[in-house]
């Protein structure tokens, strides 16, 4: 569990930005939305292909070779 600590002098505002950018960047807000409601078979299929492409495209441009 992401956790960020309140650094002295610094605005709840400016934590909770950087609470949302560590949950952003783990994808655990992805997860919950996914988890909130049931997901078809189609949807996915059409999810885990949509994630197999953009590895293998990132996969591709890190190592061209």
């Amino acid at each position: 569990m992401p956790e960020v600590i309140v650094r002295k002098g610094e605005s709840i505002d400016r934590a909770i930005k950087r609470l949302k950018s560590k949950l952003d960047s783990e994808g655990i807000m992805d997860e919950v939305r996914r988890l909130r409601a049931f997901e078809t078979p189609t949807q996915k299929t059409r999810r885990k292909a949509k994630a197999n492409a953009k590895r293998a495209k990132m996969k591709h441009r890190f190592n061209p070779s």
